[in-house]
């Protein structure tokens, strides 16, 4: 029977491939990429000759239906991102609910995702947290800190490496300059860390330090 398949794909370190997507990416007989470029290098290392056709966030509107009738035909389709797992903050909600709607049985594997390392990693209470992904950038940034700032759970962000002094800042401004935090960044990569401290602490480290490459933030809640 048709299926899609969600693939989580490594976010550094390439031994965090499991068996399992390794397999379901050689049998399936479509895998839709983010970039197939960058995929084209994951495939290549793990001798996975699988068809690629490009699904992101530009063209997935446009493309949904076309991979719905394929689906519905008969295929087994793979969903990849660059990096993690498809959905958490990158394209394949609208085909994974494309296919709910039209009774095809989607299966997303467990695999790597960088929010989790992140978590675990910030030594901040973790029974209960919220994911924010990526706050808006002008419209409505103002608004979603405001009710933020009286969140009492654990906050996890992703941010960009150029506007993570901005987010910092703003931590201080709607947090409090003592809100505990943790930057960690480049998870699963040669130069992986993890920076933890008060707001204003982590925000002087960057300040001489500047921040490079895939960045999660960890945010304590309330008190």
């Amino acid at each position: 029977m048709s299926k899609l398949y969600i693939v989580p794909t490594p976010i550094g370190n390439l031994d965090d491939m499991t068996f399992r997507a390794i397999r379901v990416l050689k049998e399936a007989d479509l895998i839709l990429a983010e970039d197939t470029r960058t995929s084209g290098k994951l495939l290549k290392h793990f001798e996975i000759a699988t068809h690629m056709h490009s699904h992101h966030m530009h063209n997935e509107h446009k493309t949904v239906e076309n991979v719905i009738a394929r689906l519905k035909g008969g295929e087994t389709i793979a969903l990849i991102s660059d990096a993690g797992t498809p959905a958490i903050s990158d394209p394949g909600f609208l085909l994974t609910r494309a296919c709910v709607e039209n009774g095809i049985e989607v299966d997303c594997l467990p695999g790597a995702t960088a929010f989790v390392p992140a978590l675990v990693n910030s030594g901040l209470p973790n029974d209960k947290f919220i994911f924010e992904g990526f706050l808006p950038d002008k419209k409505g940034r103002q608004t979603r800190y405001l009710a933020l700032a009286e969140e009492t759970r654990t906050m996890i962000l992703y941010v960009s490496p150029h506007k993570l002094l901005k987010t910092l800042a703003e931590f201080i401004q709607y947090f409090g300059a003592d809100r505990p935090v943790s930057v960690s960044r480049e998870i699963s990569k040669l130069h992986e860390e993890t920076i933890r401290g008060t707001a204003e602490e982590v925000l002087e480290h960057f300040e001489i330090k500047a921040p490079k490459g895939e960045i999660v933030v960890v945010v304590g809640g309330k008190k």
